[in-house]
């Protein structure tokens, strides 16, 4: 971006920050506080609030898509791929076929080209699907294979996929369960505190509960953490987690779906491990 006439001065942005220089074109080291509430300033600052809002919506959508395991429209990903929001968000992520087999990692969409890819051979590939899928790491059955290779390739996912904790559903688990309390008891001493934790961490707070919703085979599924609803003030701990329909109802663990699983137990992991550590210290 060009340098815009602020007073005797000229500001612009640099990186996401507004610079100024003097007439005689020496760049200061801040800019200077009479030109704090000027126009041309003002302007900057604004816009540069509005591109970090721009860049962390586009990676919450993209990071959405995965999780919900949602295929995108090729024509979508070409669309917005110049926005430097966008590419950021999307570049090096995993995309398979609608077989579910690894195509490679996305390096550019372009209308008259489709998909630009790094495959498992370390070539550059295009391909040019109707609709581009991005899959949750848990349905990725070489995960770990994949990570390492991504490490050599020197790959760099803004999105957490490829390096998103993820829990598998244990083969002994009883199937007719309907929560789990591996991370229950969690205790912190202000309710608020573990309000303010879920906030944080991405998750809403309804009924006393922090909720992750997930779109698995075309079904909605809520999973759910009790963090409490009473006084801010009061001691709470974290509560089992258990999953449930579109309708509130309590779903049976075998009819959970592995991404709903881990993206469950993901939520939950993340709450507890705030918990207030010294009272624990201090009763053993």
């Amino acid at each position: 971006m060009g340098w815009v006439t602020a007073g005797d001065y000229e500001v612009a942005l640099d990186d996401g920050k507004v610079v100024c220089r003097n007439a005689a074109g020496r760049r200061l080291k801040s800019v200077p506080a009479k030109l704090a509430d000027d126009p041309a300033v003002t302007g900057l600052r604004q816009l540069t609030e509005w591109l970090e809002r721009h860049e962390r919506q586009c990676l919450a959508d993209v990071e959405r898509w995965m999780t919900r395991s949602l295929p995108v429209p090729l024509a979508v990903l070409t669309r917005v791929w110049p926005d430097p929001a966008w590419q950021a968000a999307l570049r090096d992520l995993v995309v398979t076929g609608a077989d579910g087999e690894v195509a490679g990692f996305l390096r550019d969409a372009d209308t008259g080209r489709g998909l630009g890819l790094v495959d498992l051979d370390g070539d550059t590939v295009r391909i040019t699907p109707e609709l581009v899928r991005l899959p949750h790491p848990v349905l990725l059955d070489d995960l770990e294979e994949l990570r390492e290779f991504a490490v050599e390739l020197g790959v760099e996912q803004q999105a957490q996929q490829l390096f998103r904790e993820v829990w598998h559903r244990p083969a002994t688990l009883d199937a007719e369960g309907t929560q789990v309390d591996e991370y229950a008891g969690g205790v912190f001493k202000e309710l608020r505190f573990l309000h303010g934790r879920a906030g944080s961490l991405g998750y809403r707070v309804r009924g006393g509960h922090a909720v992750c919703s997930v779109l698995e085979a075309g079904r909605q599924v809520e999973a759910r953490v009790w963090v409490g609803d009473f006084d801010g003030y009061y001691e709470t701990e974290t509560g089992p987690l258990a999953w449930t329909d579109p309708a509130g109802r309590p779903l049976k663990l075998g009819q959970v779906g592995p991404v709903a699983w881990s993206e469950g137990m993901r939520m939950a992991a993340a709450l507890y491990a705030g918990r207030d550590i010294e009272d624990e210290e201090r009763a053993a």
